[in-house]
């Protein structure tokens, strides 16, 4: 059964459905497989809606109509931010998520929305990560959307972000799903990255236009990111992180679950790697989970990628792209060398302990050389003048 919308007055009624207070979506969800359309709802009696399980208070505010006022306010902020709704059983709507126990009624989408329909993985992690925990996030997310996987994520800061930026910097497809209003940058940092997503990617949420990121909401969304996944993998995050209570969800939804192992003398470790003593798959490059996926998923990636080389120019197509390493390395200077040598991925180095490592050579030259790897995308910069390696 669809129930895709047709035109403004139908997305109307949906916008109205959505923005009864105390409804819910379970009882969305069973009045909509009583009456068929929101539509066929809002011209029920109050006695109709109250048979359908409903209280007297809610049966009210459906009879009045209350809401539509505010469904008009919804619309005009939409086509302000270039938004559009996308209800349950719409063709594009995910249909991983049209299974969950409770999926949500509609979803706001901004971008590529055909992005809703691909085969997604979720990202997710601790807001205060290590080094080797933003490395980790990038670098999989990186491999995993060129292997043709939609990164899904919150646009948290974070892992969040490094696994969007990690899928944007492959040109790879990535999705963000708030809990706020997608016309809501949150956090404030984030900007850039929100208009990049809205360009390349996609950004969604189930709260309405202009809603603000209240602490309640986020756990609520974090059923969407496991529900619209094949699966969720963690990387970094403590025993009851926001990220643990999305592996959580994940397994409740038959998702499959991985995790990135981390040190265990450290707080962040725990969550993933209490995941794995559980059963969640260990993950150390991203053929851990390619190979941990349903069969008919990874049928869809393999297709992807032979569709995606059959339309690249023949004259590069089957080319091996090397590594940067590979790439840089014959160009690099001798203080650039030595300082990506002593460079670690997961243990950020000062710039003055740098300079005790690299013998002979002066401050200026080794911020130049540290500049130059820095723009080939070997070495990444942290507050505070540190530095990483990059994985």
């Amino acid at each position: 059964m669809s129930f895709a919308i047709a035109g403004k007055e139908e997305e109307l009624h949906w916008l109205a459905l959505k923005l009864i207070p105390g409804l819910g979506t379970r009882n969305s969800g069973k009045l909509l497989d009583r009456f068929r359309t929101p539509q066929a709802i809002f011209r029920a009696s109050r006695s109709e809606l109250e048979a359908a399980g409903l209280s007297g208070a809610v049966a009210q505010s459906i009879a009045s109509g209350c809401t539509f006022e505010d469904a008009v306010a919804q619309q005009e902020r939409m086509m302000e931010a270039g938004a559009v709704l996308v209800a349950l059983g719409d063709p594009r709507y995910p249909r991983p998520l049209r299974e969950i126990f409770d999926p949500p009624l509609a979803l706001f989408a901004r971008g590529r929305v055909e992005l809703l329909e691909s085969l997604s993985l979720g990202i997710v992690g601790t807001r205060r990560p290590t080094p080797y925990g933003l490395a980790a996030a990038e670098r999989l997310s990186a491999d995993l959307a060129h292997a043709g996987l939609a990164i899904v994520s919150g646009m948290a800061r974070g892992i969040d972000t490094a696994a969007h930026k990690g899928a944007l910097s492959v040109g790879g497809d990535t999705i963000a799903v708030l809990g706020c209003g997608v016309d809501v940058v949150y956090p404030s940092e984030n900007r850039k990255l929100a208009a990049d997503l809205a360009a390349k990617g996609l950004i969604v949420s189930e709260f309405p236009m202009g809603a603000v990121a209240f602490p309640q909401n986020f756990p609520i969304r974090n059923r969407i990111i496991s529900g619209m996944s094949v699966g969720v993998m963690v990387v970094e995050g403590a025993q009851y992180s926001g990220s643990a209570i999305t592996a959580k969800l994940a397994m409740d939804q038959g998702r499959e679950v991985f995790a990135v192992p981390g040190n265990i003398t450290s707080k962040l470790s725990w969550g993933p790697n209490l995941l794995i003593k559980q059963g969640a798959r260990l993950v150390q490059d991203w053929n851990d989970v390619i190979a941990d996926l349903p069969a008919d998923a990874r049928r869809q990636l393999i297709e992807k990628g032979r569709q995606r080389i059959l339309a690249e120019d023949p004259a590069t197509a089957g080319q091996v792209q090397p590594s940067l390493l590979e790439e840089a390395g014959p160009e690099l200077n001798e203080t650039a060398r030595l300082a990506l040598a002593a460079l670690h991925v997961d243990n950020p180095i000062h710039l003055d302990d740098l300079l005790e490592t690299v013998r002979d050579t002066s401050p200026s030259e080794l911020i130049a050389a540290l500049f130059e790897l820095e723009m080939l995308g070997l070495v990444k910069q942290l507050p505070g003048k540190n530095f990483v390696k990059v994985w």
